[in-house]
């Protein structure tokens, strides 16, 4: 294996810097002291994450944000898998015409997609219901998963499950047994990368959501409209230092290279 250069390691190392600048410097805001937004700082304090806990609407729109996106983008597996198999491997009139409708929100802006939800909720009852905002997002993050689990089902070869169809295997074994596990990188990649783009969703989610159904980020939100502390630089912290041990987790369980590219 070639190594890198001298150039090309100073590149890589101010590239990592850069992309690393603005989440380090969330984190040293965070331990302020000060009641305002201070760096540098005369001192050290964890101030502002006890505050995390003496504000409940916070960890209730964290919890709120966990379950609609553990729902959202187990739903949109579910759906993506047989659609990407039927598009992948049958030709039927208006293939192409459902594969681009399926994919048509990665298209569409967001705050579009706020309106139209709102206009539709209130004409049907279901403004502000968390049904109507996991619908919403389900929407939302269907194509994520989709592409994934149609790139590992494109191509796939299937030697393997006509030998076990032939042996007497019934279709939904061959499916658990053979098909599953073989597309299993591209269905797992999608479903993470949908459930971190429905708990990051805001612009969609501030038209549905309500009072009751608040994610983390319309929270977020709604308190730098009214003042700009180093509280959600503390709450900013607690979410950088999840996702950073949720993917250790990952990489040490399974491996970030199969889940995102699918690497035997």
């Amino acid at each position: 294996m070639q190594r890198l250069g001298p150039i090309a390691l100073i590149f890589h190392a101010l590239f990592v810097a850069f992309i690393m600048a603005p989440l380090l410097m969330v984190i040293a805001v965070s331990f302020t002291d000060k009641g305002y937004l201070s760096l540098p700082t005369d001192g050290l304090s964890l101030r502002w994450f006890y505050a995390i806990l003496d504000n409940p609407d916070f960890i209730s729109a964290f919890w709120v944000s966990v379950w609609l996106g553990l729902l959202s983008a187990s739903i949109a597996v579910a759906m993506a898998v047989p659609a990407a198999l039927a598009i992948a491997r049958r030709k039927f009139p208006g293939r192409d015409a459902i594969s681009a409708f399926l994919l048509s929100p990665l298209m569409i802006p967001h705050l579009v997609l706020g309106v139209a939800f709102l206009q539709f909720y209130s004409k049907i009852g279901m403004g502000g219901s968390f049904a109507g905002l996991t619908a919403a997002h389900v929407v939302l993050v269907m194509p994520y998963a989709l592409r994934l689990a149609l790139a590992s089902a494109t191509g796939l070869p299937q030697d393997a499950e006509q030998a076990a169809m032939t042996l007497g295997a019934s279709k939904f074994t061959v499916f658990r047994r053979i098909t599953l596990p073989l597309i299993l990188p591209g269905v797992a990649g999608g479903w993470i990368l949908s459930f971190i783009t429905s708990f990051d969703e805001l612009t969609m989610s501030v038209f549905v959501a309500s009072p009751a159904t608040q994610t983390l980020p319309v929270r977020m939100y709604h308190h730098i409209a009214q003042t700009i502390d180093p509280l959600i630089a503390s709450v900013s912290t607690v979410l950088i230092v999840l996702t950073f041990l949720l993917m250790l987790v990952l990489d040490r369980l399974y491996g970030l290279d199969k889940i995102f590219v699918g690497k035997g």
